[in-house]
């Protein structure tokens, strides 16, 4: 399977370039600007010689010139739909909301550290990969469980189920990925969010509720 791309842009030397190492090392194809125009010209075949496809841009805002802001705002304009975490030595709470507001998916203060910055890149890019999954497939099935991706709902045998919007997301993660064993963090980083600083346990209670409306038998942990 071909890398995922990640655009990293930042002016400052030795950050861009230890990102990038990271990441690289990581298993991740990577891609490097230091100026907000270098970026744009590798992305918009208009401005350039070559258009980029990237599946994640690491942009920091205080760039010269064309900054990023400016940046997502284009990416956005233009359709660019890949997600966008931003970094930034401004961690206020306003900074964080206008750069979420513009289009960017996460937001990361400086300094960071480098584990923190890829773990969020990983949780990005497979919620970017569930997004564009769920929209090809906006229907999953289980046995008799049938959830219908675009309408928000769930039906078990015909009859429908009320869940919660956490209920549903974690049903969703579990439907959508048969395989796959999830942690606590795991969990909390896909239906909470990265910024999640309440009870890990609220896990567990959430998919007991969960078990409970979906499983004739929710104390029998064999089903």
């Amino acid at each position: 399977m071909e890398p995922e791309r990640i655009l990293v842009i930042d002016d400052e030397d030795l950050i861009r370039e230890t990102v990038a190492m990271a990441l690289t090392d990581e298993g991740y194809q990577v891609f490097v600007a230091d100026s907000g125009q270098q970026a744009l010209e590798m992305m918009f075949p208009a401005l350039g010689t070559a258009s980029l496809r990237i599946d994640l841009a690491i942009i920091d805002l205080m760039l010269p010139g064309v900054n990023g802001l400016d940046i997502c705002r284009m990416m956005r304009h233009h359709d660019l739909d890949m997600p966008i975490l931003i970094l930034s030595a401004r961690g206020s709470e306003m900074d964080r909301v206008v750069g979420l507001e513009v289009g960017a998916d996460d937001y990361l203060p400086k300094p960071f550290g480098m584990r923190e910055l890829i773990a969020r890149c990983r949780a990005l890019l497979r919620r970017y990969q569930w997004a564009t999954s769920a929209a090809e497939n906006p229907v999953l099935t289980f046995k008799d469980i049938i959830l219908y991706q675009d309408e928000f709902r769930v039906t078990i045998g015909g009859r429908e189920v009320a869940l919660s919007p956490k209920e549903f997301r974690i049903l969703e993660l579990f439907m959508g990925n048969p395989n796959r064993v999830w942690s606590r963090e795991d969990l909390i980083q896909e239906v909470w969010g990265a910024d999640f600083m309440g009870d890990r346990k609220t896990v567990d209670v959430h998919i007991r509720w969960l078990r409970e409306k979906i499983e004739p038998d929710p104390g029998n942990c064999s089903t």
